[in-house]
């Protein structure tokens, strides 16, 4: 049978508009797909405007079908990323989840562009998909020295003939060898175990999803967040995957990445599991007293309400100086300033150090 390839791109106003015109793109695609022959093989790839886990991360301001989408509920992709003779796969999941992006906007990394498969091309008959094949293209050359995607550059409407798309290119290899998935070569699929924060700082990275319970968020900045599960027990920074979190709200969560910068523990991918009661989150912030307790003074960690002086960048209090940083740095006090800390994180760039994200997190009592 010939290999079908359906180029397509569900037009920008789907992804500017609410979930039900995704809806409406994928449904005209699913009755393309019903028309053909049964036996036929056919890739589908292109612009979806939709990401790969839209099932899960559906923002409540376009979400206008309750929670369906395109992709999962009409298209029928697979939420664990394999493809059987009924639904289909999209190779996001055959990349680490650091790697599942291909767009960023304002920081927020995106998967709008899917390869996705039928079980066909997984069946070890005809042509099929060659495993951990699947890439984004990411030479030099379409990122700035920034780091920014390198995109198209316009003056007054008109191309200047510099840059690329600001959609990195996916890529995938198919070969007519049969294609072997873990449960062939004997592989078990993982079972997710509970653990406690505490075992995120015995590993580099995670082989295996982990789910903690019980976790409140202490802090919250943005997209950022610090969670711990009790008092006595360590905290962890989530990085750029806090959004949807409250303050002071405890959380079942399945953390599915970490990894460590310049010494500090992060969280960088996460699915929340279930939306628990609010907790009164003083009780799990450091005081000024506990400064000397060496149990206590260790990175992602809350200080509140203390006083001290700011000078040559550390913060001194009774005999006591740690290094401080100034997130915005046009906030940075004076030298010999007395600062009154409302709120600080102790956070971890080589060492230990003092971290105020935000001028509202302190006051300027005197020079």
């Amino acid at each position: 049978s010939p290999l079908w390839v359906f180029v397509n791109h569900w037009k920008s106003r789907a992804y500017r508009g609410y979930e039900s015109k995704r809806m409406k793109y994928a449904k005209v695609l699913k009755k393309r797909l019903e028309q053909m022959p049964k036996e036929n093989p056919y890739i589908l790839l292109g612009d979806f405007n939709t990401d790969y886990d839209a099932h899960f991360s559906l923002e409540k301001k376009i979400d206008d079908t309750q929670g369906k989408t395109g992709l999962h509920d009409v298209l029928g992709i697979s939420k664990d990323g394999m493809a059987d003779k009924s639904s289909h796969s999209t190779l996001w999941h055959d990349l680490a989840f650091d790697a599942r992006w291909n767009t960023k906007f304002y920081g927020k990394k995106g998967t709008p562009d899917h390869i996705i498969l039928p079980g066909a091309l997984f069946d070890k008959k005809g042509i099929n998909y060659v495993k951990h094949s699947f890439k984004v293209f990411r030479k030099p050359y379409l990122f700035t020295k920034k780091g920014y995607i390198n995109r198209w550059q316009y003056k007054k409407g008109k191309h200047r003939g510099k840059g690329y798309s600001d959609h990195l290119p996916i890529m995938a290899n198919f070969d007519f060898k049969p294609y072997v998935s873990d449960a062939n070569t004997g592989a078990k699929k993982p079972k997710v175990q509970a653990k406690n924060i505490a075992y995120l700082y015995t590993q580099e990275s995670l082989e295996n999803e982990v789910i903690l319970k019980d976790v409140l968020v202490i802090w919250k900045e943005k997209r950022h967040a610090i969670i711990k599960q009790t008092k006595e027990g360590r905290g962890v920074f989530l990085f750029s995957c806090a959004k949807d979190l409250e303050l002071g709200r405890r959380y079942d969560m399945r953390v599915q990445a970490i990894k460590t910068y310049k010494g500090l523990k992060e969280i960088t991918h996460l699915r929340v599991l279930e939306k628990k009661d609010k907790v009164a989150i003083a009780p799990y912030l450091l005081e000024e007293s506990d400064l000397r307790n060496k149990d206590l003074l260790r990175q992602n960690e809350v200080l509140k309400e203390s006083i001290g002086i700011y000078k040559n960048g550390y913060y001194s209090i009774q005999g006591l100086k740690i290094p401080i940083y100034f997130k915005k740095k046009k906030s940075k006090p004076k030298n010999g300033s007395k600062l009154k800390i409302h709120k600080a994180l102790l956070g971890y760039y080589k060492q230990l150090q003092l971290v105020l994200y935000s001028p509202n997190n302190f006051t300027v009592l005197e020079n």
